[in-house]
C-alpha cells in the first residue's frame, strides 16, 4: 500500500525513528544512519522482521515494533492516495480484475491506513502478513491473495508494488506480471535489478497495463 497505492510521503521513516528511539538506537550517528539505510532497503517487508533483523534480539524488536505502529498510527491520519489510484483500482474492478491491497503492517495500521483515507470497500480483499504466514519477500501475500479470491492459475496473478521486495515476492509466487511502481522507495533501476516484468509511473499506468493485455495479451511484453 505504502509508495504503491497510498503517497508514503516520509511517513514511514518517521515512524521507524520513534521507533529506533524506543529501541535504544542513538538519535543521531553511525548506527541511526545505518539502520535508516537498512530500512530503505528493507521496504515492503513486514516490520517485525525489519525490526528483528535490525536489532538481534526478540524483546527490543517487539518493542520497536509497537512504537512503528503507534507513531504511524498516529500520522495515518496524514495519508493520502496516490493520485488516481481509486479510480485505477475501481476500473480494474468494473473489468471484473480481482484486487487485493497487500501491506507489510500490521493488521491493525492496515485498518487505521484504510479507514483515513475512507478505503474499507475499495478492493476485494486486504491483507497484512500475520494472516498469509510470512511477509515479502516471501510469496505467501500473493498466493494466499490467489487462493482467497479463486484464481485459476498463478500466472494470471499481477503484482505491483514499489520496493525490490515486491518484486522478489511477486516472481517466488510465480505471478504473471510482477511490475514495479515509481511512486515509492525504490528506484527504476533497482526494481529492474530486482527483475521486475514491467515498470510503471504509477498504479494509473499500472492499470492501463492490465485493461490493455486483457483485449490484446501482446501487450504484456516487458516494458
Amino acid at each position: 500500500m505504502a509508495g504503491t497505492t497510498v503517497a508514503d510521503g516520509g511517513l514511514v521513516l518517521r515512524a521507524f525513528d520513534a521507533a529506533a528511539t524506543a529501541a535504544g538506537i542513538p538519535a543521531d550517528g553511525p548506527e541511526r544512519d545505518a539502520a535508516r539505510a537498512y530500512v530503505v532497503e528493507t521496504m515492503g517487508q513486514s516490520k517485525i522482521t525489519v525490526f528483528r533483523a535490525l536489532l538481534g534480539d526478540e524483546d527490543r524488536a517487539r518493542l520497536a515494533n509497537r512504537a512503528f505502529e503507534a507513531a504511524y498510527d498516529e500520522l495515518a491520519a496524514a495519508a493520502t492516495a496516490i493520485p488516481g489510484a481509486a479510480e485505477a483500482i475501481s476500473r480494474l474492478r468494473a473489468a471484473e480484475i480481482a484486487v487485493a491491497l497487500t501491506t507489510g503492517f500490521s493488521r491493525g495500521t492496515q485498518d487505521r491506513l484504510l479507514n483515513a483515507l475512507g478505503w474499507n470497500d475499495i478492493a476485494d480483499l486486504t491483507l497484512s502478513p500475520a494472516e498469509a504466514g510470512r511477509g515479502r519477500p516471501y510469496p505467501d501475500l500473493v498466493l494466499t491473495a490467489a487462493l482467497r479470491l479463486g484464481v485459476d492459475a498463478v500466472d494470471r496473478v499481477a503484482v505491483l508494488g514499489d520496493t525490490t521486495s515486491d518484486i522478489a515476492s511477486g516472481l517466488a509466487a510465480g505471478a504473471g506480471i510482477v511490475a514495479g511502481t515509481l511512486t515509492g522507495a525504490h528506484s527504476e533501476e533497482q526494481l529492474r535489478a530486482a527483475g521486475a516484468t514491467h515498470v510503471v509511473p504509477s498504479v494509473v499506468e499500472f492499470a492501463d497495463l492490465l485493461l490493455s493485455s486483457s483485449r490484446n495479451p501482446s501487450s504484456l511484453q516487458p516494458s
